[in-house]
């Protein structure tokens, strides 16, 4: 109870703060009033929907639209507010010298200036009209990611090897069947020789997938659709009556998999064969830092599979690969995550930026990388979570291409 009345304390004073700039752009009453009506609009949605009865942190898309509101009015308001104070020790500083350093005698606090207010609106519209965006279309814009890969000890069969690699696909977040319909065309329409989905079907409970498990299981490759858990897999986030049920509804989830078609990897390796070559592909169950999930069991899963076999690996956090896989004696070729989303929100342009608040958190949070003469992908997700949108990071459909390097090139 105390957090919610700090928050709409907090809320109320940005709020008045932040009108301070409407105020001196314009006198239209009628736009101050709708400025204060947005703001109670935005924060009592956003009450009325955390406020519902849930089990556990289970996010409908109400909730989610809810957040993503409420986090594009703050952001209007957080980008806004530092410039209004910067203007504010101007004017207080311009009024102390005044008074001690000239002859005024007389107190005088300058009043804001128009341009400054208009700047500070100005630079605050640009994360809002993203945010926006991102809700309306941006979660929907798809884009194929294709990385070409070189190793020295592939197999000369799998020259030229083709994997699709989507990840985080959060079904419970969904609402538009006709764009992930899209989706699920694009994906196929890749023609690749597997496709490696890297875990979190569903936000919370196996029944999410219902909808869209025709769909999903359309997913069509020459070697077949091999999947693993991730951490939102295991029902984690939600008050379940009692332990069985919880179980219960992972093993609903496996059905899905199997229903789909997924090879579903559980601590366990197969291997893809072509002309008498042959690569291990290893899926471990999900495993991050923190208080995440950890039942990944890499010794495991890498059971029979011999240590000069070329690998794959199919792990849902790119911390695992961080903290347990680089250090492992076996030298693990090339492994797939997913699990960060890229945050849904950053700055890409290829080749010059790529930026999100994620870096903060995952060293290894979008894209390709190699240490060690390992390399790691870790995708930017399909679906979304929380924010109900994507800005700047869009969903991903990654395209990896295997090839074979020279050892005298």
């Amino acid at each position: 109870m105390i957090r919610w009345v700090i928050f709409i304390v907090v809320y109320l004073l940005l709020t008045i703060y932040g009108f301070q700039a409407i105020r001196t752009i314009t006198k239209a009453t009628w736009i101050h009033v709708l400025f204060f009506i947005l703001a109670v609009l935005v924060f009592g949605n956003f009450i009325y929907q955390f406020t519902l009865p849930s089990q556990g942190r289970v996010l409908t898309p109400g909730k989610s639209y809810a957040f993503g509101f409420l986090l594009t009015y703050m952001s209007f308001l957080l980008v806004m507010i530092p410039i209004l104070i910067g203007e504010d020790i101007f004017r207080g500083v311009s009024s102390l010298y005044d008074r001690f350093f000239t002859t005024k005698e007389d107190f005088y606090f300058p009043e804001r200036r128009k341009f400054i207010s208009q700047v500070a609106m100005g630079l605050a519209a640009i994360p809002v009209a993203s945010l926006l965006y991102g809700m309306y279309k941006g979660k929907y814009n798809f884009r194929v990611i294709k990385h070409t890969l070189f190793f020295e000890d592939l197999p000369q069969a799998f020259e030229g090897y083709k994997i699709t690699q989507i990840s985080d696909i959060h079904s419970g977040s969904f609402t538009d069947y006709e764009e992930i319909q899209q989706a699920v065309h694009m994906i196929n329409e890749q023609e690749s020789d597997a496709i490696m989905f890297t875990g979190d079907l569903v936000n919370n409970t196996a029944t999410e997938m219902d909808r869209w498990k025709p769909l999903f299981g359309s997913l069509k490759a020459k070697d077949g659709v091999f999947s693993v858990l991730g951490n939102h897999d295991y029902g984690d986030y939600v008050e379940w009556e009692s332990n069985e049920a919880k179980h219960q509804n992972l093993e609903d989830l496996k059905r899905v998999h199997k229903d789909m078609g997924y090879d579903l990897l559980l601590n366990e390796s197969r291997y893809l064969e072509r002309n008498g070559d042959k690569i291990a592909l290893v899926g471990v169950e999900n495993w991050g830092r923190g208080g995440f999930t950890k039942k990944g069991d890499l010794t495991k899963a890498s059971e029979g599979v011999k240590p000069d076999d070329f690998k794959i690996l199919m792990s849902h956090d790119p911390s695992h690969w961080e903290d347990v896989v680089l250090h492992e004696p076996y030298h693990y070729h090339l492994t797939l995550s997913g699990h960060t989303h890229g945050m849904q929100f950053g700055v890409e342009i290829p080749g010059w930026v790529k930026w999100s608040p994620i870096k903060w958190r995952y060293k290894y949070w979008a894209g390709v990388y190699n240490e060690l003469g390992q390399y790691i992908n870790v995708n930017r997700g399909l679906g979304y979570l929380g924010y109900p949108g994507r800005a700047g990071i869009w969903p991903e459909i990654t395209v990896i291409e295997l090839k074979r390097k020279e050892q005298n090139s």
